[in-house]
């Protein structure tokens, strides 16, 4: 799997593509957001739409952030959530939790009203 984030108007947004199946992936997932958690961000979105598979080890660091940003008085949404990863989330009703956004722009719209 790989991992790339970036800061835009005060979200911090992460891209995965590959598998999101467990160690060292959900580890460099977790570093990776853990890093920008210093910056003070309140607010993420994860976009899942080039994740091929999920299993509960990565439905389980979704929750985790989701975790983090909450206790932090922020949210965190999903962005387009692949096949596999839709129906895993609807399968764990995780559909109820988490937010899910179509797109960047649908994300960030969701997430700056949160911010202010």
């Amino acid at each position: 799997m790989t991992t790339t984030s970036t800061v835009q108007d005060g979200i911090l947004f992460v891209r995965l593509s590959g598998d999101l199946i467990g160690s060292p992936d959900t580890d460099q997932l977790l570093n990776s957001v853990n890093e920008h958690l210093g910056e003070a961000l309140n607010h993420c979105a994860v976009d899942l739409s080039e994740i091929r598979y999920i299993n509960s080890t990565g439905i389980g660091v979704l929750v985790s952030l989701l975790t983090k940003f909450r206790s932090r008085g922020g949210e965190m949404v999903l962005i387009n959530p692949a096949d596999h990863p839709k129906k895993m989330l609807a399968l764990t009703k995780l559909t109820n939790i988490f937010a899910v956004a179509s797109d960047e722009a649908t994300a960030r719209q969701q997430l700056i009203p949160a911010a202010n």
